[in-house]
């Protein structure tokens, strides 16, 4: 399940979490979003989404299934540098209108993140995307 947001207009993704845990086994949520001159990171948001987290109930460990993908203002260019493995971050990539297109891009984040794949270099957020997979990957094989 893909929940796409902006820093600016950003609401944490609670219902979309409490969907994918009822549905059990193998459902992940994974929450794109580009990252706007409000946050200074990717942890900032991160906490943002947690505080508005708790008020709503979800526990930590609820929490912490969610896998963040965010990409410091122009998201398209992380979608599009996953489909193509290029990307010119001066010029803002291409719209994506179809679901389709960010699931196969998260399909590659992943598989990507999985193999510890290091060539071609990712660029600094899709790291640090790929970090918060790997750590999802560690829990549920602790579980």
């Amino acid at each position: 399940m893909i929940y796409r947001t902006k820093s600016t207009n950003w609401r944490c993704p609670t219902n979309e979490l409490k969907n994918c845990l009822s549905r059990g086994g193998a459902t992940t949520l994974m929450v794109w979003a580009d990252i706007d001159d409000d946050m200074t990171d990717g942890d900032a948001l991160k906490r943002e989404f947690w505080n508005t987290a708790q008020k709503k109930d979800i526990t930590q460990q609820q929490f912490d299934q969610i896998v963040f993908v965010f990409a410091k203002d122009r998201l398209e260019n992380w979608i599009q540098y996953l489909m193509t493995g290029q990307t010119d971050e001066s010029v803002e990539g291409p719209w994506v209108n179809r679901g389709r297109d960010v699931r196969d891009a998260a399909r590659q984040l992943g598989l990507r993140c999985l193999k510890n794949q290091v060539e071609p270099p990712l660029p600094p957020f899709l790291e640090w995307s790929c970090r918060n997979w790997r750590q999802l990957a560690e829990r549920m094989r602790d579980n």
